[in-house]
């Protein structure tokens, strides 16, 4: 029976995200999907900002922007009569510490196909037709355990962990018995499709929103089309109330009934679907070798697009620690900080999408109301954060002190400038120091590795002795972030000029460049802080270090980092 790595089930964003990610780093990865052929299903609108930079570290993101378009202008009607316009991203704009200040919209299907060729590169490719339908974990004489796989059809496979990314009904989740509580809304229906419009009938550069008192219709269009609209609307009813499956009959009646439009505009309906408001979540995330991600661990009202996003970052979470666990590095107990992280991260995406679509539901009832209602700071992911993580080395915040997982959190406590242990870490333009080329420490951080940040003079010693340790292949790069003023003769390969002074102001360093003591920060490969303290603290970092990477290449002659200053 041939062994794999890791087995992800279930080919959407999540899996492929994972997939992409692990296969970066080397690890033997297998993906397969029930389904004959890759689904072309009308569903997620496209990935939020913190998504962006995950496709971004994954080498996707340009060809993701190239082929959707930004979020549009809300239209909205009453009677069928515009009434209101909003732009709820009028006021935003990139920051140096957030490239990306909206999300994009793009057909879900179009961004698995850029992911699929992504992954084809590292040379996988998705299995189609492959159904799990049973799941042994078993001991071996090797490294201690596999998970023994079952299809409907074909020969058995074995792999060292299995991922279930197979979405709300999820098979893997049901063969290991986890519960999925939660409620259905039964009168919170919606039917969905793709559609094409007679051509100039609408606006294309607006997303139309019709809201009336019996219904609702909205229209927008869909990237890369010239006549193609997603279509959403309360369903149509029988006599006794009860929603009507969806038809393109059905859909041509409910545009004629809302809108200025004529039924027979409505020139192609496909891909039509029911929704139903789904709150559920797993009450845990890992079973031994067997992991949940996406919707298979948690689904949510579908107000503020988090669904597919949560998914993604639950991905990009778990891939580095299933990475640097295969490799040898890092213990399996790591595996247990992804349910550690993820899982109060679910929780309170489940409150925020239940409150938005409160709130969307209320909005609506007046005229003007609409989608945008459901859009909020904390709908961009930027503000996720596991600062009670016990990866946030010297910085966990108690469990019964646990602060939600969003940006509100951290505006609560101004009096600490930059980012804590746990917090996503900011991004910020420089140029390389050795050419001048411009670059940004996303860009730094990009890629299966752990970063090691130096501000101020003091950090070069601590910098000097990571490097030794776990420099070329161990997975760790440092990087020393100059003022603009400071002297750079000699400066390492991969150092980088804080010309503006915009990483010094996002890591709240202040004039480290000025001092000997100098600031460090560790930030993990899923661009979240583990360590930022005073350079002088090299014994932080050597943990935190041997904690993801064990001994490094250094262990033999030595018993680890020398501490720098001290």
């Amino acid at each position: 029976m041939s062994m794999t790595d890791v087995l992800i089930v279930g080919a959407g964003p999540t899996g492929l995200v994972l997939a992409c990610d692990l296969a970066r780093r080397g690890v033997a990865v297998r993906i397969v999907d029930r389904s004959p052929a890759p689904p072309r299903t009308s569903r997620a609108k496209g990935p939020n900002p913190r998504s962006l930079e995950i496709l971004d570290d994954l080498g996707v993101a340009e060809e993701v922007l190239a082929a959707g378009s930004a979020p549009l202008p809300m239209l909205k009607y009453r009677d069928r009569r515009p009434v209101a316009e909003a732009d709820p991203w009028a006021d935003s704009a990139p920051s140096p510490d957030a490239r990306y200040d909206r999300g994009w919209l793009i057909s879900q299907w179009r961004l698995e196909g850029i992911l699929r060729d992504r992954l084809a590169g590292y040379g996988v490719r998705v299995e189609p037709g492959r159904e799990v339908v049973g799941l042994a974990q078993g001991q071996d004489g090797g490294d201690g355990g596999h998970v023994d796989v079952t299809y409907a059809d074909g020969p058995a496979g074995r792999a060292r962990y299995v991922v279930g990314c197979d979405g709300a009904h999820s098979s893997v989740r049901k063969l290991l018995g986890i519960t999925f509580e939660g409620t259905t809304a039964e009168d919170q229906v919606m039917v969905c499709g793709d559609v094409d419009l007679a051509d100039g009938v609408l606006d294309r550069t607006r997303w139309h929103q019709w809201f009336d008192e019996d219904g609702a219709v909205m229209l927008c269009p869909i990237p890369g089309t010239r006549t193609g609209w997603w279509f959403q609307a309360g369903p149509e009813r029988d006599g006794r109330g009860r929603p009507l499956a969806p038809t393109a009959d059905g859909f041509r009646r409910l545009l004629a009934h809302h809108t200025a439009l004529p039924g027979r505009d409505l020139t192609r309906a496909e891909l039509l679907s029911t929704y139903r408001v789904n709150v559920r979540m797993a009450d845990r995330f890992r079973a031994g070798r067997v992991l949940l991600a996406g919707d298979a661990a948690h689904v949510h009202a579908i107000a503020g697009g988090l669904g597919m996003n949560t998914g993604i970052q639950d991905a990009f979470n778990l891939g580095w620690k299933l990475g640097l666990v295969l490799a040898g590095h890092a213990d399996a107990e790591l595996l247990d900080t992804y349910e550690e992280e993820r899982l109060p991260v679910a929780a309170r995406t489940l409150d925020l999408t239940s409150e938005r679509l409160r709130a969307t539901l209320e909005a609506i009832r007046r005229p003007g109301g609409g989608l945008d209602t459901a859009i909020t700071p904390d709908t961009t992911g930027l503000g996720v954060g596991y600062r009670w993580s016990s990866l946030a080395a010297g910085d966990r915040t108690p469990q019964a002190e646990r602060p939600g997982p969003h940006a509100g959190d951290r505006a609560q406590q101004p009096e600490q400038p930059g980012p804590r242990a746990g917090d996503r870490a900011p991004d910020a333009p420089c140029a390389d120091a050795a050419t001048g080329v411009r670059t940004r420490l996303h860009r730094v951080f990009a890629g299966p590795r752990t970063t090691v940040l130096g501000f101020g003079p003091g950090s070069a010693a601590v910098l000097r002795e990571a490097a030794d340790a776990y420099g070329g292949g161990a997975g760790v790069r440092v990087c020393r972030v100059y003022a603009a003023h400071e002297d750079r003769a000699g400066a390492e390969p991969g150092a980088v000029v804080d010309d503006a002074g915009h990483a010094s102001a996002a890591y709240g360093t202040g004039a480290s460049g000025d001092t000997g003591a100098g600031t460090v920060v560790v930030v993990r490969p899923d661009h979240h802080v583990g360590v930022l303290g005073p350079a002088d603290d090299a014994r932080s970092v050597r943990e935190y270090l041997r904690r993801l990477h064990g001994t490094g290449r250094s262990a033999e002659r030595s018993p680890g980092m020398v501490d720098a200053v001290r």
